[in-house]
């Protein structure tokens, strides 16, 4: 893997490079620093993936990370990936104006379908209109589910390697790709590509877990639940405990709150 300079920012620097002569862009990254941020926000709001859960998730966030660093800057990025066995839904959401990645794993009400659907939303900047790819995949492999999602919605191929431990990379094929080259690629081969070929730095980002969640946002969201009736929403219990969609952080909300916020929103 690239040596990084010691002043670079803090979090999972992904080095962006094209190879020459190959036609081929390549992202790689060692994921540790991103890991143990997941980790330490799941055991902060006493959350714990199952172990099969856990490694699908992963590939899939290193993988989507990879995607991101490839991407234009100041586009906001979000997967949901729906797997049928395991029956689970991955959601992953990406910043790539402040470089931030998130995500969670969803393992109740996932709907059956007959096969796996890989969700891609892409906003190109804030306030413009989203465009959704929707790809099948097969299998419970994260990273073949996201070289289906390059094959189907950004027509070209790309595969996705594991490299042993925390790092991974992401190789995708640009116009006159050398498509031998680019098939007889592996694990082993990505790992000592420098040595081999010619690599022109594009960009290194610097990507960090959050998901930007507050109570400000939380008590936002369920407003018009409140408005709609207190007692439906709070079932006679002082607080409820509400999980954010997009990072499964716990949020705890009294009526005391709730009431106050709307009150205030209200005025505003």
């Amino acid at each position: 893997m690239p040596e990084h300079p010691a002043d670079e920012p803090a979090g999972t620097v992904v080095a962006v490079d094209f190879v020459r002569h190959r036609n081929a862009l390549l992202a790689r990254a060692d994921f540790g620093p991103l890991f143990t941020d997941l980790y330490l926000h799941l055991a902060e709001h006493g959350l714990r993936h199952a172990e099969a859960h856990d490694r699908i998730f992963k590939d899939a966030l290193a993988a989507f990370a990879l995607h991101c660093a490839s991407r234009p800057a100041h586009e906001h990025i979000a997967w949901t990936l729906s797997f049928q066995l395991p029956r689970l839904n991955l959601f992953l959401t990406g910043d790539n104006e402040d470089f931030l990645v998130a995500g969670r794993v969803f393992t109740e009400n996932v709907r059956t379908a007959e096969r796996n659907v890989f969700f891609g939303d892409t906003v190109p900047r804030r306030g413009a209109e989203m465009r959704r790819s929707v790809v099948n995949f097969d299998g419970a492999d994260a990273l073949k589910a996201v070289e289906a999602y390059y094959a189907g919605s950004e027509q070209r191929p790309a595969r996705c390697f594991y490299l042993g431990g925390d790092q991974y990379a992401l190789l995708a094929a640009h116009p006159d790709c050398d498509e031998a080259w680019f098939a007889a690629e592996d694990p082993i081969s990505i790992r000592t590509v420098a040595e081999r070929e010619t690599l022109a730095p594009i960009e290194r980002r610097a990507y960090r877990w959050a998901c930007g969640c507050n109570q400000r946002k939380i008590l936002g969201a369920l407003a018009p639940a409140w408005r709609a009736g207190p007692e439906e929403l709070f079932g006679g219990a002082e607080s409820i405990r509400v999980q954010c969609p997009r990072c499964t952080a716990a949020h705890l909300i009294t009526r005391e709150t709730m009431e106050a916020w709307v009150a205030e929103a209200k005025g505003g």
